[in-house]
């Protein structure tokens, strides 16, 4: 996994993490990548300050991340006169909070993959019985649904699916 600080055209700035800058570069092309604040796909990296790792003897604590959630994007957290640390302590935990509520909401939704946007037109127009899911939709099928009045929205962090988990 690779994050890259991003900046949309808006001057928003986030992060999203990417399996390789290769999988960054084709999403990108596809127009699959959007703003976290205002969901323009006009984005480009950002700079960002590069990771050093750690000499190969010398041990460094790892954060608890979640493996169902990794973060994708950046939550608005107002911005204060306080330590720089303690504004990036406050996303962490909002991020965290952020991914917890994710994680339970998705354990009381069904997971049906590409038929997402088959399945949740199928509910609104009464085919099928209302329930919670959760899949993929490429972009247009989600601006399709959006301007059909089906009720959907993006999920802030990427979900494994289960047949690729290990």
């Amino acid at each position: 996994m690779i994050v890259f600080d991003l900046k949309c055209a808006n001057d928003h700035v986030f992060e999203i993490w990417f399996a390789s800058s290769d999988a960054y570069e084709e999403q990108s092309a596809r127009g699959l990548v959007a703003c976290a604040f205002c969901g323009s796909t006009d984005v480009t990296k950002a700079v960002m300050a590069p990771r050093l790792n750690a000499k190969g003897n010398q041990r460094v604590a790892q954060p608890n991340v979640l493996r169902e959630a990794e973060p994708s994007a950046a939550v608005p957290v107002p911005v204060s006169n306080t330590a720089p640390g303690a504004e990036v302590a406050k996303m962490q935990a909002v991020l965290h909070a952020l991914a917890q509520a994710q994680a339970r909401a998705l354990e009381q939704s069904t997971w049906v993959g590409k038929r997402f946007a088959d399945r949740a037109r199928a509910m609104h127009y009464g085919e099928e019985e209302h329930a919670p899911i959760h899949g993929q939709a490429a972009p247009d099928e989600a601006a399709a649904l959006i301007e059909e009045g089906v009720a959907v929205a993006p999920l802030p962090f990427p979900v494994i699916p289960p047949d690729a988990k290990n």
